[in-house]
């Protein structure tokens, strides 16, 4: 299938790795001209390096740290504009709702949600005059089945829903589409080194303690174990062509079955 992306130009934040690199690998291996961000310019300019080299498509990239206005205002004198954006950039830590401090919420808020309204607002209204656009914020399954153990990551993916069907709302009759993706359980390199520190502290290897995580934390998942970035990557990339153009507003699970509900 032609996803018709050919010609469009992507931004997807915290693309150096993980669910994020597997985006921009498939935004490029269709054609579209990607910019990787990360932040630092040793990770981008390696992403950068090796997702050209694996597509074979035009990839650039610009280091900087999205959790600030400064750094999204900086990001965005050297971008341009854009026909895509993915609001990738996300933080997580495991810790017991008692002692996540202000300024964790603060930050976690400042990273996770108000890079994607800053880059959003900034990028829109380039996508509204041209009549189209596509953009995506990559939620969590975490933002309906809020995890005890991270709280404050699961409040900025339930307000991630709320903006992506806010602006959705906003736009009607644009060509511009705004969705949410939720991936469930996704083996990414920071989930990769969390179940290793795990299991080294359990002494047991590292894919035991892999399944014992989805058994014991995400015991409703269908799959039964862990999605990779690329099985992730694969829908939004769709989300992004021609083809999904009745798609908006909506809020697209990648979960393995983790959310048990059919609404």
């Amino acid at each position: 299938m032609d996803l018709k992306l050919r010609g469009k130009r992507a931004l997807v934040t915290g693309s150096t790795a993980g669910i994020g690199f597997a985006i921009a690998k498939g935004l490029a291996q269709e054609g579209a001209a990607v910019v990787v961000n990360g932040r630092t310019e040793a990770k981008v300019n390696d992403a950068v390096t090796r997702a050209a080299k694996e597509t074979g498509g035009s990839v650039t990239g610009i280091a900087g740290d999205v959790g600030s206005a400064a750094e999204v205002n900086h990001l965005l004198a050297q971008l341009g504009p854009v026909d895509i954006l993915i609001n990738n950039a996300g933080i997580f830590e495991p810790k017991p709702f008692a002692e996540i401090p202000d300024s964790e919420w603060l930050r976690f808020f400042e990273v996770n949600v108000m890079s994607g309204i800053r880059l959003s607002r900034a990028l829109l209204p380039h996508m509204l005059a041209k009549k189209w656009g596509r953009i995506i914020f990559i939620s969590s399954e975490s933002g309906l089945n809020i995890p005890a153990e991270m709280v404050h990551y699961g409040m900025t993916k339930t307000a991630q829903l709320a903006i992506s069907r806010g602006i959705a709302e906003s736009i009607p009759g644009t060509g511009v589409t705004v969705n949410a993706v939720l991936p469930g359980p996704t083996l990414t390199e920071g989930v990769s080194a969390f179940v290793e520190s795990l299991a080294k502290d359990r002494g047991i290897g590292v894919e035991e303690m892999a399944e014992e995580v989805i058994k014991t934390l995400r015991p409703s998942s269908l799959i039964k174990r862990w999605a990779t970035p690329e099985e992730v990557a694969s829908p939004v990339v769709y989300l992004c062509s021609e083809a999904a153009s009745a798609t908006t507003g909506a809020a697209i699970r990648v979960d393995g079955g983790v959310v048990r509900s059919i609404g």
